[in-house]
């Protein structure tokens, strides 16, 4: 098959990068957001009548809360995509995500309004998820169906560097406001990081308002006619396998993704009595460095293979999962520092890096959307939503931190299993109906993936 034109017609390759990165940048800001001040807030603004451990707990639950909803926004705007189009569900996304955020500044607190404080703070959540259940894998594949055939690796990063500078803003919006006299942040302080985000979704959506359909659909499933009416069921069913190596792979990099930056940050602050000065720090330099090691990662695999580099950041996940405890239980900044930089820019950043390439290359163009956004998002509902509570709750029911050590091992040998059993797709020719392998330009038929 010849390949299709890099960029898409009329736009350039830094237009398609911008509006894949710097959209997901601004809804993950959102999303993780929400993420720290359940760390450092949440708890204490809509659940007083707790204890301080019931409190995290119950602000955890309801971070959770958003991830319950993402797979059925995953199939929801999924199968729009497949159907109409991955712009319009881009921008679609971005509302949902940055109005859910925006109300959650404005909101009355426990002690203003009672039950109905918490309350509303789910139904904010709900929105956000819903939008967050389709935004990440919409950017990827724009930007993967948009890349140059050997470079998909590379382009697919921008969109978990998006990702990164989002979980980088959020930190730093918050190490900004805890400044703040403690009772200035809690009556007013937390609320601007949120507001914020109004004029950033703005940004975002003149941003994504400006770019065209990618080639890959407009070519390879509205001219052939390959529109389906339920993809996400047809992607389920015709690719199991493919749906089930999505799941297991996002177990690692999804739960420890969050474990780490949400529950690492909570544990430090409150069970280990650091500044939290000190530990926003220590993981805004993590999540900063994250940021070259990510798209390092995703243009190695573009050369070796997507496994291999996934396989790396799960084993890794592994191997960190003991010592990351015994260096942040030093309460010395520079150990600190160091335990998140592993964590994120070598463990998380192995596998996101890849992840976004890997994902949209194990399904075929008119069921990529649906099958992507269903099956990660799905995975996400079983590892990034409940790690923070089931790790904050194993430390307060066993008063230690190796019972959390050995859920993050977990997590991660249920990825390399996965990604163990999943095949190489770094080499397939993403506009095929059936999966291609490229090879020296020349396209060479392959058996169906299961």
């Amino acid at each position: 098959m010849t390949e299709l034109k890099a960029g898409g017609a009329g736009q350039s390759r830094l237009r398609v990068i911008l509006a894949a990165s710097v959209g997901s940048a601004l809804e993950w800001y959102d999303f993780f957001l929400y993420g720290t001040a359940a760390a450092l807030v949440f708890g204490e603004l809509f659940f007083p009548k707790s204890d301080p451990v019931v409190g995290t707990l119950l602000a955890f639950l309801t971070f959770g809360v958003g991830f319950v909803v993402r797979p059925l926004g995953g199939i929801l705007f999924g199968i729009m995509g497949d159907r109409y189009g991955r712009k319009p569900v881009l921008v679609a996304t971005l509302l949902m995500i940055g109005i859910g955020t925006t109300a959650i500044g404005l909101l009355p607190t426990y002690a203003q309004i009672g039950i109905w404080a918490p309350l509303l703070l789910v139904a904010m959540r709900v929105i956000q998820g819903l939008g967050a259940g389709a935004e990440y894998g919409g950017a990827v594949i724009y930007l993967v169906e948009n890349a140059p055939a050997r470079h998909r690796g590379f382009w697919g990063g921008f969109a978990p560097l998006g990702v990164s500078v989002g979980n980088l803003l959020a930190a730093g919006a918050f190490a900004l406001v805890t400044m703040l006299p403690r009772e200035a942040m809690l009556s007013w302080g937390w609320r601007l990081p949120f507001l914020a985000s109004f004029l950033l979704i703005l940004v975002g959506i003149f941003v994504r308002l400006r770019v065209t359909e990618t080639p890959v659909f407009t070519e390879a499933v509205v001219a052939r006619g390959k529109v389906e009416r339920n993809p996400a069921m047809e992607a389920l069913r015709q690719h199991p396998r493919n749906f089930l190596v999505v799941l297991g792979a996002r177990m690692a990099e999804n739960g420890l993704g969050y474990f780490f930056p949400v529950f690492g940050l909570s544990y430090v602050i409150t069970t280990l009595g650091v500044p939290k000065s000190e530990a926003l720090s220590a993981l805004m330099l993590a999540f900063t460095i994250e940021l070259f090691a990510i798209l390092g990662f995703a243009a190695l695999s573009d050369r070796i293979g997507r496994r291999p580099v996934y396989l790396f950041g799960a084993l890794a996940g592994v191997a960190l999962a003991f010592p990351f405890f015994w260096m942040v239980g030093t309460k010395e900044w520079i150990w600190i520092a160091v335990a998140f930089i592993l964590a994120r820019a070598v463990v998380t950043a192995a596998m996101f890096g890849p992840q976004a390439a890997y994902f949209a290359e194990l399904f075929p163009p008119q069921r990529r959307f649906a099958g992507f956004a269903f099956a990660r998002e799905l995975g996400s509902l079983l590892a990034g939503g409940p790690a923070p509570f089931v790790a904050t709750a194993l430390v307060a029911a066993y008063g230690s931190w190796w019972p959390v050590a050995c859920y993050a091992m977990f997590l991660s040998l249920c990825t390399v299993i996965a990604i163990w059993m999943g095949p190489e797709t770094y080499r397939e020719d993403i506009a095929a109906d059936e999966p291609v392998v490229v090879q020296h330009d020349l396209p060479v038929a392959m058996p169906q993936r299961a």
